[in-house]
């Protein structure tokens, strides 16, 4: 294999695996009460983007999108290998064989971008969630949660450069 095929190839691996460790994290915060994202609509959000709708004012009441539970939870496992893409690309190539926690935590904390400034206000919940009944707490589980996945992706990252 090629050392680009393998980079992409650890890439993928450190993606799908920290998203797995983040999944545990929700399913551990459901488990207490705690809400947490729902991925069909993550999915019907998606869906509609083939439509060329971007934004809604709510995305709970647009229309149901064919299969949306599915989507989103592929979208959300593409997101993953993204944000492990966005790291390796910051971190360097050689990052993946020998990772170190301080970039993987800062990389996934400042990914809360996404969530605050593109997929709230584009599923109607406005700018970090402004136009929701609870945005600092909202905001607060947001960043945790990315802060989380930082340090997911640093497990998953130790797990696969030791295969």
């Amino acid at each position: 294999m090629s050392q680009l095929g393998e980079i992409a190839l650890r890439v993928v691996a450190i993606g799908i695996g920290a998203t797995v460790l983040f999944d545990g994290w929700l399913w551990a915060q459901q488990r207490i009460g705690l809400p947490t994202m729902n991925f069909a609509l993550l999915g019907r959000w998606v869906g509609h983007l083939s439509n060329g709708t971007l934004s809604h004012p709510s995305i709970a009441n647009a229309a149901p999108v064919r299969g949306e539970m599915a989507i989103g939870w592929i979208a959300h496992y593409c997101i993953g290998i993204v944000f492990a893409a966005l790291l390796l690309g910051l971190a360097g190539s050689t990052w993946v064989r020998s990772p170190t926690f301080g970039i993987a935590l800062l990389v996934g904390m400042s990914t809360v971008v996404a969530p605050l400034f593109v997929l709230q206000p584009a599923m109607g919940a406005g700018i970090a969630s402004t136009k929701t009944p609870t945005p600092l707490r909202n905001c607060v589980r947001s960043l945790v949660n990315h802060t989380v996945f930082g340090i997911a992706m640093y497990a998953a990252a130790v797990v696969v450069s030791a295969l």
